[in-house]
């Protein structure tokens, strides 16, 4: 996790530093002083940059130490099983599609349709989170 918190450490730098930049420039060059809302979206994305970077930081230290967080490392190390993936699941075409027909319905304010795609979503979160749940009287 060293690798992914390095990288956020420098998409957090370069968005700060941009925005640092981009203020002064707008301050000397826009008519109306400094433009807030470019200003603050570079801001908002150093910062959420962070707290991933931040995130994965933490949990670096949890964690035993893989293979790309070593120097020495060989690329066999980083060979055998990665974890299980369902190859048979429809739960992440109808999360795609839930969240496709919210998103559209929120961009166009169909706000009845905003409803029954945000309950399609919790339906189909809770379809893929418990695909493989078995109740304890179940075998």
């Amino acid at each position: 996790m060293k690798v992914e918190a390095r990288i956020f450490d420098i998409v957090t730098a370069f968005a700060f530093v941009v925005a640092i930049i981009y203020g002064v420039l707008t301050h000397f060059y826009a008519h109306d002083g400094v433009e807030p809302v470019g200003l603050t979206a570079l801001i908002l994305t150093g910062g959420l940059s962070m707290l991933v970077g931040t995130y994965f930081r933490f949990i670096a230290r949890r964690i035993e130490h893989r293979p790309e967080d070593r120097g020495d490392a060989e690329i066999a190390d980083g060979a055998g099983e990665l974890g299980f993936f369902s190859p048979g699941s429809y739960w992440p075409i109808a999360l795609a599609g839930s969240a496709a027909v919210t998103g559209v319905a929120m961009a166009f304010g169909q706000w009845w349709m905003v409803v029954l795609g945000g309950i399609a979503l919790l339906i189909s979160v809770g379809g893929l989170v418990f695909e493989y749940h078995s109740s304890p009287n179940e075998t």
